[in-house]
């Protein structure tokens, strides 16, 4: 937050990164992939100007989560799982706002198809987000 505008310098690295921490479960208390979706969440509110192009990586990566976190029968605690859920939601909804309701538009199939009740809530609150 401090870099403000100026991390679009760096957005080409931080989204190789990113991507990498939502990929991989780091166990029970998943404090990387907390930590790395606030960090997502700072880089779109400061960088947005810039997200409409990443839009298609950071929403595939941003999906695939929400399936992971729904799917994984590992040890993590429902609240963690919850939190996990909410902000990748936070985030679809802020990449949502910066890229036009694109991303609405875009997920439009999945949620029509998606029988996940979870999953689907996300999405839903994605929809609704004005």
């Amino acid at each position: 937050s401090r870099l403000g505008i100026l991390i679009v310098r760096h957005l080409k690295r931080l989204e190789r990164v990113i991507l990498g921490y939502l990929e991989v479960s780091d166990g029970p208390k998943e404090e990387a992939r907390l930590g790395i979706l606030d960090t997502l969440q700072c880089t779109i509110e400061h960088a947005w100007p810039r997200m409409p192009c990443r839009l298609p990586v950071l929403l595939k990566a941003l999906l695939r989560l929400l399936w992971d976190v729904h799917t994984e029968r590992g040890p993590t605690p429902e609240p963690v799982r919850a939190a996990l859920l909410h902000k990748a939601t936070q985030c679809l909804i802020l990449l949502d706002r910066c890229s036009q309701g694109q991303v609405k538009v875009l997920l439009e199939g999945v949620h029509s198809s998606c029988e996940e009740k979870r999953v689907r809530e996300c999405l839903r609150k994605v929809q609704e987000s004005t």
